[in-house]
């Protein structure tokens, strides 16, 4: 299982705007139709990884907890899907329905938003504040497949609540590992 960091994309970046397929609803759907009204969680992740398999239960848990705060989540793949096809459009919306995502699950089909967002690995995590500029990017938190160390969302949980409660994050930001994305050889 290969171990891929975040690349850490600088705090204070403006969000890259997207209009992407939502393999859930079947309609494409925009940033600025999908922007929370106190922050935004945009997550790259796909079905496959385990690095995400292990991570599903507390990113929904999460995404079900903050969202009567005004804060949006967003799913984007962004993987090959000639190579990886477990990862295809079709897989992800029966993906997204096993996991009860409550959030949409976009597919990235010609990866130009993982590149945009500088995104490396799967999951990715990266918040937004209301006006759509970067305030956290990294893990979720210490936990990864057969560590040990239980699942808890505490360095997202964190940056949602600095937020929320507008109050400075001071605690270190670690970059999330996971499986590398998936990149089209071209």
């Amino acid at each position: 299982m290969a171990r891929t960091p975040s690349n850490m994309l600088p705090l204070g970046t403006q969000a890259p705007v997207f209009n992407l397929f939502d393999t859930i609803s079947g309609k494409h759907l925009s940033l600025t139709q999908l922007k929370g009204t106190s922050a935004t969680v945009i997550m790259f992740i796909c079905n496959h990884c385990p690095f995400v398999i292990h991570v599903n239960p507390e990113i929904v848990s999460i995404a079900n907890s903050y969202a009567e705060k005004g804060i949006s989540f967003i799913a984007i793949s962004s993987n090959d899907v000639v190579n990886y096809p477990q990862d295809s459009p079709e897989n992800m919306t029966i993906h997204a329905k096993n996991e009860a995502y409550p959030f949409p699950y976009l597919y990235d089909e010609t990866q130009e938003i993982a590149k945009a967002y500088d995104a490396a690995c799967t999951p990715d995590f990266y918040v937004f504040d209301s006006n759509l500029k970067l305030a956290y990017r990294g893990q979720l938190d210490d936990s990864r497949p057969g560590n040990e160390i239980a699942l808890t969302g505490n360095d997202l949980r964190n940056a949602l609540d600095c937020l929320i409660e507008n109050r400075d994050n001071t605690t270190q930001q670690k970059p999330s590992i996971g499986c590398n994305i998936k990149w089209i050889n071209t």
